[in-house]
């Protein structure tokens, strides 16, 4: 099949996309160093219970062309809708929208799904959750009966005809159904198909952490939807590759312009005043990768905790929870991880030609290690 066809063969073709396989070719694979040890998927698969899902939209083009979709990141698997998880979000910069965050902010959980998807869908992804949700059970009047989902974005008009509002609620449906766990797709899927990062083709990335605390361990792990920042300032493991790599620019004149969307996961028992300390580290992962945070990049992060599962907005809970002087390695794992699911990201896209020809092209494996090995790395 065709993959060109796919927004045009109906919701079959939705969940075709939403269960796409894992692209073989990642940044280690690439013999790209990174630190810390990741976990079996290096993925936020990794924590237990965690599942992903996409809707991936590509068809057309000329003004009209589709590059799009949405992710659905599920805390706790198939009982999202049911059981919150503690959780804590970061502004790094605001020029970009998360839904649900006031309510994060004040109760400290997360309840029922982490939806990512393109600047001008926010609101049907929005209201497909809720749909979704009662459908699920989440509206029973005898206990919680109203829902404020976490919907995120980041812009992706140069491909995609985002004006065309493309994107409806089965696609949303679609990714939340087909979500699972284990290996996941990276690059061109669900909400990253139309991004571009560094002025590279970019899209959606993940990666992971297993740190161990006294005689425990745990796993940290990110997921990125990827569309910020400007060539000249992309680092790869320290190495200035965007001041080598300077073919086929997106802007004639530099702009960090489109924003990054991170969200952060782990089995570690956290309370949400310290996942909110977690989620500022992500910040220091997209550092790493050369991001100045630019005024036209909305960069912000969720955290959440899969520990504590007796946690409820509705009734007494005994608690566990790290002490604030373990969290060391936890704030290390965050940023290690973060800064691989951006390059996991970029080397997992493709070369995509979108809205009115416009074309983004996916970072040359070979220049990269080439330039790696310039600098011993």
């Amino acid at each position: 099949m065709n993959k060109l066809t796919l927004v045009a063969l109906g919701v079959a073709s939705f969940l075709l996309a939403a269960t796409t396989t894992a692209d073989p070719i990642r940044a280690r694979g690439l013999g790209i160093p990174f630190d810390g040890t990741p976990g079996v998927y290096n993925a936020i698969t990794d924590v237990p219970g965690v599942i992903v899902g996409y809707s991936t939209l590509i068809d057309g083009s000329g003004e009209h062309a589709v590059r799009t979709g949405v992710t659905a990141i599920l805390p706790r698997g198939r009982a999202s809708s049911e059981k919150p998880v503690f959780a804590g979000v970061f502004s790094l910069n605001g020029n970009g929208e998360m839904t649900g965050t006031h309510w994060i902010e004040e109760s400290g959980m997360l309840e029922g799904p982490v939806m990512l998807t393109n600047t001008h869908s926010v609101g049907v992804v929005r209201d497909a959750v809720i749909s979704w949700r009662i459908r699920q059970g989440g509206a029973d009047p005898s206990g919680y009966w109203w829902s404020l989902p976490v919907v995120a974005e980041t812009w992706d008009g140069e491909l995609n005809d985002i004006n065309g509002f493309h994107l409806k609620p089965d696609h949303v449906f679609a990714a939340l159904d087909a979500a699972k766990g284990g290996a996941i797709a990276e690059g061109n899927v669900g909400g990253g198909t139309g991004m571009i990062c560094h002025e590279f083709k970019c899209g959606s990335g993940t990666s992971s952490r297993v740190v161990k605390i006294e005689d425990a361990s745990y796993t940290v792990a990110a997921f990125v939807q990827a569309n910020y920042g400007i060539r000249s300032e992309l680092r790869i493991a320290g190495v200035p590759v965007g001041k080598h790599l300077q073919n086929d620019l997106v802007w004639s004149k530099p702009k960090d312009q489109g924003s990054i969307i991170i969200v952060v996961a782990t089995d570690a028992p956290l309370l949400p005043h310290q996942l909110k300390r977690l989620a500022r580290r992500a910040a220091m992962g997209l550092a790493r990768n050369g991001s100045y945070a630019g005024n036209g990049s909305g960069d912000i992060f969720v955290a959440f905790s899969t520990a504590n599962e007796s946690a409820s907005p509705v009734a007494m809970s005994n608690l566990r929870s790290l002490g604030n002087d373990q969290m060391d390695g936890l704030f290390l794992a965050t940023v290690q991880s973060v800064e691989e699911s951006i390059i996991n990201a970029m080397v997992a896209a493709q070369t995509m030609v979108g809205r009115d020809g416009n074309r983004a092209v996916a970072i040359d494996h070979k220049e990269l290690q080439k330039v790696m090995k310039r600098y011993g790395r």
